[in-house]
């Protein structure tokens, strides 16, 4: 078996040893990249120009890190996942109880993460864990704080932030400079508006809109990319109305959603969010 080459010593560009089990593997290290030799390498890992890898990092088959990136910590990118240019992934959380406890770091495969994201791994007093799913497209500069989860099939646009703890379903959407207040909930396909904040929960298939964001309506496009047929969303918009836009106590009108209207899966989907744990509350209709 192979061993790891010192990554500190010259060697022409286009090295092809990795460390999984110790075999060749076909991996490709820039001469100007640090690479700790515990770090485990995947088959077709592609390490560009002043790359920073750090030794509890593992790297799945096909990962490209383009230049300049750091990944440190505890941990793992998905396979064929991509980091591009001054990009950071695993560092510390930016919390002050933080003692430097092997929290972990997952991305998940096929997730892109383009130019000066901050990605930063879980704390101890939190769940432990940073994890962002599959198919994700964050865009430039974006922050995703210590304890967040984050879906499949997310894209978050450039200048995005969220605080720590922050759960977003898949398929969300979150446009460009939205922040979102620690602890909050995204549910499942929901849009939040381009220099909105939320700062409570936003219910699955919702869009939210605002410097400090109230519930606009439905993502009703994200439902339709989704393949949703338009009686799914009509049997939507009914539910919704009678949710969010007819008067009495919120609770009541839970109820009486549940009882006309609770067997439609989408619906479900939403009164499930609704009765789930909530640090935040639930942003409304105004």
């Amino acid at each position: 078996m192979d061993a790891m080459p010192d990554l500190k010593m010259p060697r022409p560009h286009g090295t092809i040893t990795g460390t999984m089990t110790g075999t060749t593997l076909g991996v490709t290290i820039h001469p100007s990249a640090v690479v700790d030799p515990a770090a485990v390498l995947g088959r077709g890992v592609q390490i560009g120009p002043f790359c920073t890898v750090g030794p509890d990092v593992v790297l799945e088959d096909g990962v490209r890190l383009i230049s300049h990136a750091v990944v440190d910590g505890h941990t793992q990118i998905g396979r064929d996942a991509i980091l591009y240019p001054f990009c950071t992934v695993g560092l510390a959380p930016q919390d002050m109880k933080y003692q430097g406890e092997p929290t972990t770091c997952h991305i998940g495969a096929r997730t892109v993460i383009r130019e000066h994201c901050t990605i930063h791994r879980g704390t101890s007093t939190g769940n432990g864990v940073t994890a962002i799913g599959d198919d994700c497209m964050l865009m430039a500069v974006v922050h995703v704080a210590h304890d967040c989860t984050i879906g499949n099939h997310v894209i978050i646009a450039n200048n995005a932030m969220m605080g720590g703890h922050v759960v977003i379903g898949d398929h969300a959407v979150l446009g460009g400079g939205a922040a979102i207040h620690q602890f909050v909930r995204i549910g499942r396909a929901a849009m939040i508006g381009g220099i909105s904040g939320a700062a409570a929960d936003v219910i699955p298939f919702g869009s939210v809109l605002g410097n400090r964001g109230k519930l606009a309506g439905l993502n009703v496009v994200g439902l339709k990319r989704r393949g949703f047929d338009k009686d799914a969303i009509a049997n939507l918009r009914v539910a919704y109305g009678t949710l969010f836009r007819h008067e009495g106590v919120f609770a009541e009108r839970v109820e009486e959603t549940r009882a006309k209207y609770g067997e439609d899966p989408l619906v479900a989907e939403i009164l499930a969010f609704i009765d789930g744990e909530s640090h935040r509350g639930l942003i409304q209709w105004e």
